[in-house]
């Protein structure tokens, strides 16, 4: 049995959600829960529920970044041998930009 657990206002959370998504929505739907550095349930909650999603810096944070901006690269690499563009390609360009401008406003030095 899995693991109860509480919301920010110590509610219990014991109601299930669930909907039917394509295989390329999941694959984006990972790619975002990894970047914010969240659990999937709380990153879902939150994007649901219209709240901002504040990634915090860590280990695993920037594993994710390092492997999504892999990705990226393979991806600009494959457009210029005359491959298309895609939008989740942008949109997921778009997501880094978002969290390493946010991560830089963390610096105390101002760098």
């Amino acid at each position: 049995m899995s693991l109860k657990n509480k919301d920010e206002h110590n509610r219990w959370r014991n109601k299930t959600v669930a909907f039917r998504v394509s295989p390329e929505e999941w694959e984006q739907i990972e790619r975002y829960v990894q970047l914010s550095g969240l659990t999937k349930q709380d990153y879902i909650t939150r994007r649901l529920t219209h709240r901002e999603v504040i990634v915090q810096g860590n280990p695993r944070v920037f594993k994710a970044l390092r492997n999504q901006l892999a990705d990226v690269l393979s991806e600009l690499q494959r457009i210029e041998a005359g491959g298309e563009v895609n939008d989740e390609l942008l949109d997921v360009i778009e997501m880094i930009a978002d969290i390493l401008g946010g991560l830089k406003g963390e610096d105390n030095n101002g760098e």
